[in-house]
């Protein structure tokens, strides 16, 4: 027996948690980052001040962008490893539920330790204590458990072992891997108590490979065999489980052309006969040309959601949908056919079973001729010039800096569209767009993460301003931890692809132009406040101007903010020739809301529920 605090046999516990996949293990915990109020400093602080244990420690400067760091961190991990955050009560914890509704919705692993009201209730109310009158047992707290896998409060300290064990087999299963929420009241963490030796005993946690089961096997080869036509949709998935060479072969063996989605780009490198690039609602046409032929969809580790089908307009109504996803839920989406396995395992049975099936010559021509037709139109995109710069040179630009082993990184606005039809992956972990809930402030604070998880790659993060303005502080973090990053902070004045879209829906680009109440522009230097965050900042004004920044940028040994200006009223990137559904006014007073209500209409008419037929 070994007597410890509740905290400090937490932070014990942590750094003696491994993951393992094909023999490779790693520890599971890269840290904790956090911040210390009353509900924790007594608690967690006092542990991680005192502790011996390799868990080290890392000041945040945001309490959301701290999870934000940790899913980028686990994602550039693929899910092998995390970081664990830590928060007082109140609205250090609340700050964090954006954060974890992220890291759920992305299928990545968090770890949450908010602190919490006293469990003996013997000063309340405490300061930041929530009060409900329905119960004294709620606290703020409560609010974690919809965006949480699993939830926990640990009143007593015979609870914790429990806890921790179940966390971690939810973190550990990349079938319910998500946002975990320990709640840790404040007395409970400083309280003692006899915990068993084995419970800090070095634990491996072997993540699985799943197999397909046999019949649904043969029914999927079988589905191949039979198409003629068939198009692939590589997701996340695909990367997470490191499927990507396999994914390659199973291609390449079929003649099947690959599409990807937001999390999924990158698995196959750009220039790959069979590499289609992005799909959907923010795809090229030459992945959507094919998408709306395909009679066969075979999705790999995607979620399908609404900008990868178009809003359900993108894949034929007759097409059949064949799903390898390692979680159900997201194999039984468009009523396909499920192969519920791990990708890079379900591959690889198929290519087996597919032995000897190749679609014809001509349909893989065609591919490979829309290809060199979006390459084109990316081509033009790239060369462009102008003042202020246009966005998709921008992106040029950054894509030619970023070489083999640079990271793309970027979540909201404009920029996750351009970069998902424009940018040119060198293979997988090379572009990072959260994309899943899309939350603006991400970018920096993911880019932290992605640097800490992958220290030898060249991390570029692209931010709008209007995101730099939401959550601006981790440069701060970067600064101060000796972490470079080279951050492109593109200000267009306003939101660019909500001014379009609201333009588009009758709605005048209201409330999407920073500027002063009489229209007037406003006296901001956000590269002045890069600057006063501690960051070295260039201002290029041409694109020439803009390679020499980023080129300078690559060779610092410090974070660099470069500063460009861009016109958020340009639209310079290609169409994806797609549609996504975003409601219109059915009554209004201007004839722009009734022109646009009547295209709604007509694109709501391409819809399809994509029920296929049992069989």
């Amino acid at each position: 027996m070994i007597r410890l605090t509740v905290a400090q046999a937490v932070v014990r516990f942590l750094a003696r948690q491994w993951s393992e996949r094909d023999g490779v293990e790693r520890r599971f915990f890269g840290g904790c980052v956090g911040i210390f109020g009353h509900g924790n400093v007594a608690g967690l602080g006092q542990a991680l001040a005192t502790s011996t244990e390799d868990l080290p420690y890392r000041l945040s400067r945001n309490e959301q962008a701290m999870v934000h760091t940790t899913a980028a961190y686990a994602r550039a991990a693929n899910r092998l490893a995390t970081l664990a955050c830590t928060t007082s009560i109140g609205p250090g914890a609340t700050n964090m539920i954006t954060g974890a509704a992220g890291a759920t919705i992305n299928r990545l692993p968090v770890l949450l330790l908010p602190g919490d009201i006293f469990s003996t209730r013997a000063a309340s109310p405490v300061l930041q204590e929530l009060e409900d009158q329905r119960s004294y047992d709620i606290s703020v707290n409560d609010c974690f458990k919809p965006v949480s896998r699993y939830w926990d409060r640990i009143n007593r300290p015979e609870q914790l072992p429990s806890a921790l064990l179940a966390a971690m087999r939810v973190l550990t299963d990349p079938a319910e891997t998500g946002a975990v929420t320990l709640a840790l009241p404040q007395d409970v963490q400083a309280e003692a108590f006899d915990w068993p030796d084995e419970l800090f005993a070095r634990r491996v946690w072997h993540i699985p490979r799943p197999r397909p089961e046999r019949a649904a096997l043969a029914r999927a080869a079988e589905l191949i065999r039979s198409a003629a036509r068939p198009i692939i949709v590589a997701g996340g998935g695909a990367i997470y489980s490191e499927a990507t060479d396999t994914l390659r072969a199973f291609a390449e063996a079929c003649g099947i052309p690959v599409a990807e989605t937001q999390a999924g780009k990158g698995a196959l490198p750009y220039g790959h006969p069979l590499a289609l690039g992005a799909i959907g609602a923010t795809g090229t046409t030459a992945a959507n040309a094919l998408a709306r032929e395909a009679d066969l969809v075979i999705g790999v580790g995607t979620r399908y959601s609404d900008f990868t089908t178009a809003s359900r307009t993108i894949f034929a109504p007759d097409a059949a949908f064949l799903n390898l996803n390692v979680t159900g839920f997201d194999a039984a989406k468009l009523s396909g056919l499920q192969l519920v396995a791990d990708a890079r395992e379900g591959l690889s049975d198929l290519l087996e079973a597919c032995a000897g099936h190749r679609t014809p010559d001509a349909y893989r021509q065609r591919a490979a001729e829309l290809t060199r037709e979006w390459d084109a139109a990316v081509d033009a995109a790239y060369a462009l010039e102008g003042s202020p710069l246009p966005q998709s040179a921008v992106i040029g630009a950054v894509n030619a800096a970023a070489g083999d082993d640079g990271v793309v990184v970027c979540a909201a606005g404009s920029m996750p569209g351009d970069l998902h039809k424009l940018w040119r992956p060198s293979g997988p972990g090379s572009y990072h767009v959260e994309y899943g809930y899309s939350c603006m402030g991400y970018e920096i604070a993911g880019g932290l993460g992605v640097k800490l998880a992958a220290p030898e790659r060249e991390v570029f993060v692209l931010v709008g301003d209007g995101s730099y303005l939401m959550m601006a502080q981790e440069l701060v973090t970067a600064v101060a931890d000796g972490v470079k990053l080279v951050v492109v902070l593109v200000d267009n004045s306003g939101f660019a692809s909500i001014g379009r879209l609201s333009e588009s829906v009758g709605a005048e680009r209201l409330g999407t132009a920073y500027q002063r109440r009489d229209g007037g522009p406003l006296p901001v230097d956000l590269a002045a406040n890069a600057a006063s965050l501690g960051a070295t900042v260039l201002r290029p004004e041409s694109v020439a101007d803009l390679r020499k920044a980023l080129d300078t940028a690559r060779s610092a040994d410090a974070t660099t903010v470069i500063y460009v200006r861009t016109d958020r009223l340009a639209d310079d990137a290609p169409s994806s020739e797609a549609w996504w559904d975003v409601p219109v006014a059915q009554v209004a007073t201007t004839s722009a809301t009734y022109a646009a209500r009547e295209t709604y209409e007509a694109n709501k008419r391409s819809q399809r529920p994509h029920l296929t037929p049992p069989g």
